[in-house]
C-alpha cells in the first residue's frame, strides 16, 4: 500500500511538475507569440518605412533623373541652335561670296571686253575718242597692268592733243581769228594742265583774250605767266601783257607797277628797254593828267 501511495504522490507530483511545466511553456508560448506579433509589427512598420523610403529615394532619382536630362537636352539643344546658327550664317557667307564672286566674274568678262575695244582704239591711234572713252574703261575691274598701261597711254595722247590744240591756235591767231584760237588754247588747258607747254598756251590764251577785249580775264592770264616756275622765260612777256591789257583797262598804276617789275626782276630781258620806254610814256601821261588838272581844278587821283 505504501508503496502504492508513494507512486501515486509521485505519479501527483509529476502530474503537478508537469501542469507547471505546462503552464510556464504555455506563458513562454504566449510570450513568444507576443514577441513574433511585436516582431512583426516592427518588420511591417519597417517594410512600410522602407517601402515609403524606396518610393521616396524612386521618385527623387526619377526627379533627379528627369532635372538630370532636362538639362542636358537644354545644353545639347543650345549647342544644336548654336551649330544651327553658325551653319546659317556660313550659309550666308557663302552665299554672299558666291554672288560676289558672280557679280566680280560678270565685271571682269564685261571689263575685259570694254578693254578689248579701247585696246583697238589705242591700235587705230584714235587719240581723241580713247581720252574721251577713257573715263568709262577706268571704272572698269581692269588688272594693274591694264590699268597702269591706259593710264599711261591715255596721258601721251592727251598731252598730243594739248600739243596740237596748241598749235592750231597759233596758226588761228596769225590768220586772226581769235576767238576760236581762244577756244583751241582752252582746249589745249582742259587736255593737259599740267604739262611743260601750259604757260605758253596761257600767255598766247591772253593775248587772244585781249584782243577779244577781254582785258580781264587776260589779265587774270598773265599773272598766273607771271607766278608760274615752269618756263621763266615767259614771266617777262607776261608782265607785259599786263601792263598792256591794265592800259586797255584805264589802270595806269598797275601798268605802270607791272613796268616797274619788269625792269626791277628782268632787267636784262629783251622787253626791259621797251618797258622802260613805256613807262617813261606813262609817266609822262600821269604828269600831264596832274598839271591838267590842277589847271581846270579837278581832283588829281
Amino acid at each position: 500500500m505504501r508503496e502504492a501511495d508513494e507512486e501515486i504522490r509521485e505519479i501527483k507530483k509529476e502530474i503537478i511538475e508537469s501542469r507547471g511545466l505546462i503552464i510556464k511553456t504555455n506563458n513562454l508560448t504566449n510570450a513568444l507569440a507576443a514577441d513574433i506579433k511585436s516582431i512583426g509589427k516592427r518588420q511591417a512598420g519597417y517594410e512600410r518605412r522602407f517601402n515609403w523610403n524606396s518610393a521616396v529615394a524612386y521618385a527623387l532619382f526619377a526627379t533627379l533623373s528627369f532635372v538630370g536630362l532636362k538639362l542636358w537636352s537644354d545644353v545639347r539643344i543650345r549647342e544644336i541652335e548654336g551649330e544651327t546658327r553658325e551653319l546659317e550664317r556660313e550659309a550666308r557667307e557663302l552665299r554672299h561670296d558666291l554672288t560676289e564672286e558672280t557679280r566680280r566674274a560678270e565685271a571682269r568678262e564685261r571689263a575685259e571686253g570694254k578693254a578689248a575695244q579701247f585696246y583697238d582704239l589705242i591700235r587705230q591711234q584714235k587719240r581723241a575718242e580713247v581720252v574721251e572713252r577713257y573715263e568709262q574703261v577706268r571704272t572698269e575691274r581692269l588688272s594693274r597692268a591694264e590699268a597702269a598701261f591706259f593710264r599711261d597711254t591715255v596721258d601721251r595722247f592727251r598731252l598730243d592733243l594739248s600739243v596740237a590744240a596748241y598749235q592750231a591756235g597759233l596758226d588761228l591767231m596769225r590768220t586772226g581769228r581769235y576767238a576760236e584760237a581762244a577756244d583751241a588754247f582752252q582746249e589745249s588747258i582742259r587736255l593737259k594742265e599740267e604739262a611743260a607747254h601750259i604757260p605758253s598756251v596761257k600767255y598766247q590764251l591772253a593775248r587772244s583774250l585781249a584782243r577779244l577785249g577781254r582785258q580781264g580775264e587776260a589779265i587774270v592770264l598773265a599773272q598766273a605767266v607771271i607766278d608760274q616756275t615752269v618756263d621763266r622765260e615767259l614771266q617777262d612777256d607776261g608782265a607785259f601783257l599786263l601792263a598792256q591789257c591794265a592800259e586797255d583797262l584805264g589802270n595806269i598804276d598797275d601798268a605802270r607797277n607791272a613796268l616797274r617789275m619788269i625792269g626791277r626782276r628782268w632787267p636784262h630781258s629783251q622787253l626791259a628797254l621797251d618797258a622802260r620806254r613805256h613807262l617813261g610814256d606813262l609817266n609822262l601821261r600821269v604828269l600831264r593828267g596832274q598839271i591838267q588838272g590842277q589847271r581846270t581844278g579837278a581832283p588829281v587821283e
